[in-house]
């Protein structure tokens, strides 16, 4: 498996443009965020996410580069609705008790502007905490301070031991 995986990283490298060696490098640096334990998801430290959480909010930060931008420059939506998942169920999670995790059941988001500067932020707050299920609320504003979406989202509280059934 080493042997193929340099085989392909030498095919990558060979003829790269500076463009696409910056990318591979920004994937490579957010790899060794989740090996190191520096972020806990391979998506959170492959899109470089910086978390802040309160006992009633969660603030993602996210850098913007070519690596989640979509074909017109711009950060891509579903870039957008994984950094507005990801606020709302870090947050949903450090609101329930040992034993007990938040999947998410809806995600309704409103695009309003493009995504585009240095960096977006996510900050996601509790609306509704029952015993089987949470509503969210989240924004995101990018890095100077324009709000390009608005979301809300539903999550199912399980037990964790009954994720594989």
């Amino acid at each position: 498996m080493n042997r193929d995986l340099m085989e392909l990283f030498e095919q990558c490298t060979k003829n790269a443009t500076e463009e696409e060696l910056n990318a591979l490098e920004s994937l490579l640096l957010g790899f060794h965020k989740r090996q190191t334990g520096q972020n806990s998801s391979y998506i959170g430290g492959l899109l470089h996410m910086e978390r802040q959480i309160t006992e009633d909010e969660c603030i993602l930060t996210v850098p913007l580069s070519q690596i989640v931008n979509n074909p017109l420059g711009i950060l891509h939506g579903g870039i957008t609705a994984t950094i507005i998942d990801s606020a709302m169920g870090t947050l949903a999670a450090s609101l329930l008790p040992e034993g007990f995790g938040a999947v998410t059941t809806q995600l309704n988001i409103h695009y309003l502007a493009v995504g585009k500067g240095e960096y977006v932020t996510c900050r996601a707050t509790i609306d509704h905490k029952g015993t089987r299920s949470m509503v969210l609320s989240a924004e995101v504003l990018r890095s100077d301070g324009r709000k390009i979406a608005q979301a809300t989202g539903s999550f199912f509280i399980i037990e964790k031991k009954n994720v594989n059934n």
